[in-house]
């Protein structure tokens, strides 16, 4: 795919996240929380909250906003009763995404959601319709740099991974959910660290985009989503040409 780079893009999303880490950590309570709700608060008998929690050590989130976010699920503090909402739609050049929200009020989720949509000219589409074209995966990156990739791929597969590509300069990793754990659990074993880490929806192909314009948007749109409280996470198939990302990145 002609100037495509995963972590690139990952990267441009990051720089945007590390501006706004005490939202990141907000976010993360909540899927703690409605983990922690779902399957008890002892990680070693909830595979869901125990993949949040490493996520939430790849992000360097506080051990005191884990553990009380995990208490909020449990009912050992008091918390708002979340609710888990997943939109569908198309951005700008056929751009599918996929819009994660946990909120405590529906309607307000999806007054802010919709405004958004249609403020950057975007449809959402019916149940099913986009969320057909992800699955869900675990997404390890690695430097290059910090490791052999011979060792890493021995090590990736010898604890469960299904891919291991380069990109970059970074090394990605692609596990099955039910993996991912075990292969995070043997790169830390190793003493190999993580650049990124997180369970997540991949789409099966890429939607390119070469208009500066259009990309710009439709960055713009995805970072609109990202800023609203209730929307936890953004999943999309777009992929920007790195010269265009890196035009974005000096033009703020």
């Amino acid at each position: 795919m002609s100037g495509h780079s995963k972590w690139k893009t990952i990267a441009h999303k990051k720089g945007a996240a590390d501006a706004k880490r005490g939202q990141i950590f907000s976010k993360l309570s909540k899927e703690l929380t409605i983990a922690a709700r779902a399957g008890g608060g002892n990680p070693d008998m909830n595979p869901s909250l125990r993949m949040l929690m490493i996520k939430a050590k790849s992000s360097n989130m506080p051990t005191d906003n884990v553990e009380r976010a995990v208490k909020k699920g449990t009912g050992e503090l008091d918390g708002g009763r979340l609710e888990e909402i997943i939109y569908e739609g198309y951005a700008g050049g056929g751009v599918a995404l996929v819009v994660k929200v946990l909120t405590d009020n529906k309607n307000r989720a999806a007054s802010d959601v919709r405004h958004i949509f249609t403020k950057f000219g975007s449809n959402l589409a019916g149940q099913g319709a986009v969320m057909r074209n992800f699955k869900r995966k675990g997404q390890i990156m690695v430097d290059a740099a910090a490791c052999d990739e011979d060792k890493l791929m021995s090590i990736v597969l010898d604890a469960g991974g299904e891919d291991m590509q380069q990109d970059d300069g970074m090394f990605e990793i692609i596990t099955d959910p039910a993996n991912y754990e075990a292969v995070s659990a043997a790169l830390e074993k190793a003493g190999i660290k993580t650049a990124s880490s997180e369970i997540t929806l991949i789409p099966d192909s890429y939607m390119s985009v070469t208009d500066k314009t259009v990309a710009a948007n439709i960055m713009k749109f995805i970072e609109a989503l990202e800023d609203n409280d209730d929307v936890q996470n953004v999943y999309s198939n777009l992929d920007v040409d790195e010269s265009i990302l890196k035009a974005m990145e000096q033009a703020k």
